[in-house]
This record gives structure tokens, C-alpha cells and sequence, in this order.
């Protein structure tokens, strides 16, 4: 892919993740690599109940974090895993807090304080009429994400957290794509976080009639499955590290291959249901075709989809009806997933599915338990990542590699 005329691009300079492929690059490429999946069950979510929890190896990266600061042990776990995330971005980057231009942050979560709301709530329940302790309401709000990783990696520009459920990390990309294009920011990191792996979100998400049934080493999310519903919980979090960089940027960075942002599509259609899911997937179709329409590219420029796809039948089924209508029946690309190793992870999944499409365009090795179609015969040069969320609302991230 060549760019004679474009004078800067949206670069991705670096990428942290922490989830159940692990907790660094090296352990993350391996899993894809290998295909194995990380589901399990936890004692107090019940023993039929799979979910996909942080690798213990991220854990452990985790827990070195919070005994260092003590302070960091009172946050939520989606803000801790949100900082640990934001960390590596930053040093694979190599930015630094006294770098010349403004670094924004935009981070998101589909739940926000998932555990500590419950925590505290519960708490209160049990005796009303005791005091609650004054921190109570400024470590439960939505705010804390953006805030203490801000706070963490020394950011000094604006730092805006929100929540667009399911969606709420592709939106992140297009906010802080928006700000670094508009050039009220030189870099900016933006990603989302889920720690939902709690009683009361479980019976949520079970009441909704998707769960899987299938045991934790029986495969239990199965993407375009069709034969029943197999959405499968999991946490993590992906933080990406973006800058805006001219022709002569690049070339005193010296790599081979320079991944980017080109656009980033946003869908929206009137919520047929409180899921906001129509049969076609109107809002999956808008979110693709604006994509494209802003990189003044065709469907056929397009090498591979890496899926929202969270084991709905409902879900699954709009999603595909969407890539035919953009694509063609007979010319959808290769289609790409990592729930069937990680399950869905809320506001946190459309940023671990970037992750993989980045993956994807170095030529990175992914298991055949992760293609829901055949690959591309070459390495991809473009690729869309879909997500989509309750309300009506959808995004899709298209990525590249310059050559």
C-alpha cells in the first residue's frame, strides 16, 4: 500500500494488552500462534460457568503493579488493568512524559467499576445506616479510567473516558484519531478496559438467554456457530499508542513496515429491542461503508475482517448478512476472530480485535481455531475490525501497513 500524496498519517507506535492470551507480546503472539484457548471457571462464579480470566502470567504483571503502588489496590480491577495496558503502550512507543506536543488519553469501558460498585453496594445492603467511606463514589465513576492512567504514564493533554458499550473502544480510536487529525494533539492513547468476571454481571449476561452451555474445555464460544448461543465472558484491557507523523518521521524510525490508522466508520440505526439489533446489521453496514467512503477506498481493497461476532445467533447472523451486503455473497474476505480463545470482553474486545488485526498485517501466525474462513494466500495490506454495542450503535476500525 503507497501514499504519494498524504503528507501524515495516524501511526500506531505502540500496543499494550493484558487478557487471557497473556500478558506481553511475546506470550499474546504465542497463543495466537498455538490456538489455545483460555476459558476456565471460578469458584465463586459457579463451577458450569465458563469464563476467560487474565492469564496467570498477567496476573502476576498485575499484582507486581499494585504491590508497588498501594494506592493502585484500592481502584477497580478495570482501572488497574487499564493502567498495566497503558504502561507497555507507552514504553513500546517510547514516549516520554517531557516529549515536545500535547498526549491525550481516551479510554472507555462497556461497565465501568464493575467490582467495586458490586463490592460497595452490596456492603451497604447489609447495613444502610452505617457511613459509607468517602471513596466510595470517586472510585466507581467511569471517569477513573482516563483519569489514573493519565495520572500514571504522566499525560499531560486531555484525558476523556466514556462508554459506548460494546463499541467503546473502536469510539476511543475515532475520538483520538478526530483530535490528533484536527492537530489539537501530536499523540494520543485511546483503547478500552473490562474487568466483568462478577456474580451480578454474569446473571446479566445469563438472563439475556446467550450464554453458553458448553463446558470451559469444550470449546464454549463458538463464533458464527449458528447451532445455539455461545457468549462467553472474559476480561482484559488494550491500550494503543497513536501520533500523528510526517514523511520525515517515519524515515528516522526506520522500520520496515509502519502500521496505521485510516479511518475509523461509525454505525448507528434505530434499536429495535433494548439489544439495538436489526436482522441485516444495518448499523454494522453504515459503521464498514463509512470506514471505506473516508479512505476513498471499494470493498475490494479490503483483505480481511477481523469479527465483532460474540456467539449470538442473533449477532453473528446480522454481522454476516452485513458483510454480504458490502462485500458481495461471493467476495467476503478472510474473517478473523479471537473470541473462540478469549470470549467476548464488553467495551474492552473491539480493542484486543485490533490487536490481532495488527498481528495480521506483520504476517504474524494465527491457529486455525481463529479463522472462521481461509486466510489471504499473502499477508494482508488492510483490514477492518468490527464491533458493536446495545443501543443501535456500531464502529469499524480500518488499519493498514504502509510498504
Amino acid at each position: 500500500m503507497k501514499h504519494m500524496r498524504k503528507q501524515e498519517w495516524i501511526v500506531v507506535r505502540g500496543v499494550g494488552s493484558v487478557s487471557g492470551l497473556g500478558g506481553t507480546p511475546e506470550e499474546i503472539l504465542a497463543a495466537y500462534a498455538s490456538g489455545k484457548p483460555a476459558f476456565t471457571t471460578m469458584p465463586a462464579l459457579g463451577t458450569s460457568v465458563p469464563v476467560a480470566p487474565l492469564a496467570p502470567s498477567a496476573e502476576r504483571l498485575l499484582q507486581q503493579i499494585l504491590q508497588a503502588n498501594p494506592t493502585y489496590a484500592t481502584l477497580d480491577r478495570t482501572v488497574q488493568l487499564a493502567i498495566l495496558a497503558a504502561r507497555q503502550a507507552v514504553a513500546q512507543a517510547g514516549w516520554h512524559p517531557d516529549d515536545p506536543g500535547t498526549t491525550g488519553v481516551n479510554l472507555g469501558s462497556s461497565r465501568g467499576a464493575t467490582g467495586l460498585f458490586e463490592q460497595f453496594h452490596a456492603d451497604f445492603l447489609k447495613t444502610p445506616e452505617k457511613r459509607l467511606s468517602p471513596g466510595v463514589s470517586p472510585s466507581t465513576t467511569l471517569g477513573n479510567v482516563a483519569s489514573w492512567v493519565a495520572n500514571d504514564v504522566q499525560a499531560h493533554g486531555p484525558v476523556i473516558s466514556h462508554s459506548v458499550t460494546c463499541s467503546t473502544a473502536l469510539q476511543a480510536f475515532a475520538n483520538g484519531v478526530a483530535w490528533l487529525k484536527a492537530g489539537m494533539a501530536k499523540r494520543f492513547l485511546v483503547g478500552g478496559t473490562e474487568a466483568p468476571l462478577t456474580p451480578f454481571t454474569l446473571a446479566q449476561m445469563r438472563s439475556i438467554g446467550i450464554y453458553s452451555r458448553h463446558a470451559a474445555p469444550d470449546s464454549p464460544c463458538r463464533p458464527m456457530g449458528q447451532e445455539s448461543n455461545t457468549f462467553v465472558l472474559g476480561e482484559g484491557a488494550a491500550v494503543f499508542a497513536l501520533e500523528k507523523m510526517n514523511q520525515a518521521e517515519l524515515d528516522q524510525l526506520g522500520q520496515e513496515h509502519v502500521l496505521v490508522v485510516e479511518a475509523v466508520g461509525m454505525g448507528f440505526e434505530r434499536s429495535p429491542s433494548k439489544t439495538g439489533l436489526s436482522r441485516e446489521g444495518l448499523h454494522f453496514q453504515s459503521a464498514m461503508r463509512d470506514a471505506l467512503a473516508q479512505a476513498n477506498l471499494s470493498a475490494a481493497a479490503i483483505d480481511a475482517v477481523v469479527l465483532h461476532a460474540p456467539g449470538t445467533k442473533a449477532g453473528d447472523a446480522a454481522e454476516m448478512r452485513a458483510l454480504e451486503h458490502c462485500f458481495g455473497q461471493a467476495s467476503v474476505p478472510a474473517l478473523f476472530t479471537n473470541k473462540t480463545l478469549i470470549g467476548h470482553t464488553l467495551g474492552a474486545s473491539g480493542g484486543l480485535s485490533a490487536e490481532m488485526a495488527l498481528a495480521l498485517l506483520l504476517g504474524k501466525p494465527c491457529a486455525a481455531t481463529t479463522l472462521l474462513t481461509l486466510p489471504p494466500t499473502q499477508t494482508p495490506s488492510r483490514i477492518l475490525v468490527n464491533a458493536a454495542g446495545f443501543g443501535g450503535n456500531a464502529a469499524s476500525l480500518l488499519l493498514g501497513r504502509l510498504l
